[in-house]
Order: structure tokens, then C-alpha cells, then sequence
């Protein structure tokens, strides 16, 4: 009778564990509200960006296939953010594959060509607004290649969520969207 107790408690408890392991594991790829995360990413244009380095980030999670939500993000932020050296908008693509080296390298360079498409569009703004610096740089993208920016944003290997996060001065995750939020919601946050 031990003996078939045994080995059936055996199986109960590695059950149990490899269920429970299976809840667990996506919790800890999620990030919390009101947690504090200081992030580093380097962007396309070498510029070396933190989500606690005393401005408030927006930063998009989006795939190259995203591309209309993350401007459409864009498009909602509000205009007392627009120029202003306390906030920014850092776009993350996650190319979902690895790349060769060259092409890493054509990834970013039309990487590139996009951002200074956008800053062309994001101008008349500034223009509007009397903001004398070129929109070109306040515009940010950080190209992810290997799963690495995103996987500290709580995305998974190979994922193709979009995910958009509003951090505050010091880091703390304020807000948090899996769409395009709504632009009143996205300014109560950038307030």
C-alpha cells in the first residue's frame, strides 16, 4: 500500500508544481502600477534613455506591423507635453527575429528614415506651438532585435503585443494600456 501512495503522491505534487509554475511564470513578465522601474534602452540613434532618469516617458512596445497605433499614440499625446524637455515618447520595435548583423543594420537605418518622416509630421506642431528645436530630436525609437528591451517591458520571446506605458519621473510605472489608449485617458496620466 506504501508503495502506491508513494509514487501517486510523487505525480500529485510534480502536477501541482508544473501547474502552478504555469500561472506564476506570466506574473512575473507583467508589470506592476506603482512599481518603480529603472530601464535603460539605446536607441537608433545612440542616444542611451532611462525610465527614471527625471522625465516622464511614454513608451510605446510595438512590432513593425503596429506602426499606425504608435503614432496614433503619438497623435494623442497632449499638447503641453509637445516639446517640452520633461516628457518624451520612446517608440520600441520588436522585430520578433534575429538578424544578421547587416541586416541589424538596414533595420535601423530605415528605422531612421521613419523617425525623421515622423518629426517632418510632427513639426507644423512645434511651428504651431512657436517651439523653435526641431521635432527630429524629441523623436525616440529603440530597435530591439533580440527580445531583450522588450522582455524587461514584460513582453514574451516572440510576443506581438502592443503594449503602451506611461512611467513617471523617478521610474514608477503610472500607467498602463494593452491598445491605443483613449486621449483623455493618456493626458490624466501626463497631467
Amino acid at each position: 500500500m506504501c508503495l502506491l501512495v508513494r509514487p501517486r503522491a510523487l505525480q500529485f505534487f510534480f502536477f501541482t508544481k508544473a501547474v502552478s509554475l504555469l500561472f506564476v511564470a506570466p506574473l512575473h513578465a507583467t508589470l506592476s502600477v506603482g512599481q518603480i522601474y529603472a530601464l535603460k534602452f539605446v536607441d537608433v540613434d545612440g542616444h542611451t534613455l532611462s525610465t527614471a532618469d527625471g522625465h516622464v516617458s511614454v513608451v510605446v512596445l510595438a512590432t513593425t506591423v503596429d506602426a499606425e497605433k504608435a503614432r496614433a499614440v503619438g497623435d494623442r499625446v497632449p499638447e503641453h507635453c509637445l516639446g517640452n524637455p520633461s516628457y518624451r515618447m520612446i517608440t520600441v520595435l520588436n522585430f520578433n527575429k534575429k538578424h544578421i548583423l547587416l541586416g541589424r543594420k538596414i533595420a535601423t537605418m530605415l528605422v531612421r528614415r521613419r523617425l525623421n518622416e515622423e518629426a517632418k509630421r510632427l513639426q507644423p506642431r512645434y511651428d504651431a506651438k512657436k517651439i523653435t528645436h526641431n521635432a527630429r530630436g524629441d523623436v525616440f525609437a529603440v530597435a530591439d532585435f533580440d527580445g531583450t528591451v522588450s522582455s524587461q517591458l514584460g513582453g514574451q520571446p516572440g510576443a506581438t503585443d502592443f503594449h503602451v506605458f506611461v512611467f513617471g519621473r523617478d521610474g514608477e510605472l503610472l500607467k498602463q494600456w494593452d491598445n491605443v489608449p483613449a486621449a483623455d485617458d493618456l493626458a490624466a496620466v501626463l497631467k
